[in-house]
């Protein structure tokens, strides 16, 4: 039995599958092998970093309380718990602090850089998807799942560490340079970084070799850079202190220190210690010295410093993507323009 129109009505027509939907897909078959180890990846860290937050921390901060109990040189404690939540806790943060540059080796090998040189992409642009969404899709589908995954291993890392203030003597400071990025946005940011120089890399090479080496050398250059700025991202504290002290007062991340003469004239430290010693004390007299000072950040500026270098981050990685598209224009313009016509 079949339908019958009503007369002067038109029938609706057939509704085309979205392009969008179809390379999503495509993009998710295409790259099953690195969604799953991704996924490996992140059950894997997660895991540890649940068991450092908690038994393996509970076991290390009893050992530690059964170490400071000591009152003789041969008294007992759980030395292997100490040593095994030191070494996991490091593994932890090195692994979430080089995350970024996986990322980047992955996007420029594999996400753009293997499909340019093996010609899946012009494929691609030939089936009624421009060059512009395929490159949108290519960088907004894995952004959303390195966002996610990273700012949920970043999170448990940053507990885990809050956590162990206080009870595990060996924990790390959290102006340490790895602690300070696993700890924070700043290891989100690094990783979108990766995604989109890796991007610009396989655009510009389509080679997939090369463009990995670049873009992890790349993103591992912004890293260093980060570091390096990163004293200078905010206003730092200063803090004067007499020379009878040791060296000078401060802690947390110091930018400078060393001493002051009575004209208010800096000089380096030569690390020499308190003037109650003689020698240190005609030294000091000698340079006109009289006091210490340190320039440095304390734990209130952790997430200004954060949200700063983060935000230098993002504007590096804003530029990488721009960079990308104004240069994928360039190489698929005319081609477009000569299909169209």
């Amino acid at each position: 039995m079949t339908a019958l129109t009503a007369p002067g009505s038109t029938a609706a027509p057939p509704r085309r599958p979205s392009t969008s939907r179809g390379l999503v897909r495509a993009v998710l078959l295409l790259h099953r092998p690195a969604l799953y180890i991704w996924a490996g990846l992140f059950v894997a860290l997660g895991a540890l970093l649940l068991w450092l937050y908690g038994p393996g921390m509970d076991a290390a901060a009893e050992a530690w309380r059964q170490y400071d109990r000591c009152t003789t040189a041969n008294c007992s404690y759980d030395q292997d718990a100490l040593l095994r939540y030191k070494s996991y806790s490091q593994y932890a943060t090195f692994a979430v602090t080089f995350l970024p540059l996986l990322v980047a080796a992955w996007s420029g090998a594999s996400l753009v850089g293997r499909e340019m040189e093996n010609g899946t992409a012009h494929l691609a642009w030939t089936q009624s998807i421009s060059p512009a969404r395929w490159l949108v899709v290519k960088l907004t589908l894995p952004a959303a799942l390195i966002t996610a995954g990273t700012s949920v291993l970043v999170a448990l890392h940053h507990q885990v560490w809050a956590r162990s203030q206080g009870r595990i003597h060996s924990a790390k400071n959290w102006s340490e340079s790895f602690t300070f990025h696993a700890n924070g946005p700043t290891t989100v940011a690094f990783a979108l970084c990766g995604l989109a120089v890796g991007a610009l890399a396989g655009l510009t090479l389509r080679r997939s070799l090369g463009a990995l080496v670049v873009a992890t050398l790349a993103t591992g250059a912004v890293r260093i850079a980060a570091g390096v700025a990163l004293p200078y991202l905010w206003p730092t504290v200063r803090t004067v202190s007499s020379l009878k002290n040791d060296g000078p007062v401060g802690g947390g991340l110091t930018l400078h220190h060393g001493l002051l003469t009575s004209t208010g004239a800096q000089l380096p430290d030569p690390y020499c210690g308190s003037s109650r010693y003689t020698a240190c004390r005609h030294l000091y007299d000698r340079l006109d010295a009289v006091s210490f000072y340190s320039d440095w950040h304390p734990y209130s500026h952790y997430w200004p410093l954060q949200l700063v270098a983060t935000g230098l981050t993002l504007v590096i990685t804003a530029l990488a993507a721009f960079v990308a598209f104004r240069l994928l224009n360039h190489r698929t313009g005319t081609a477009s323009k000569e299909v169209r016509q």
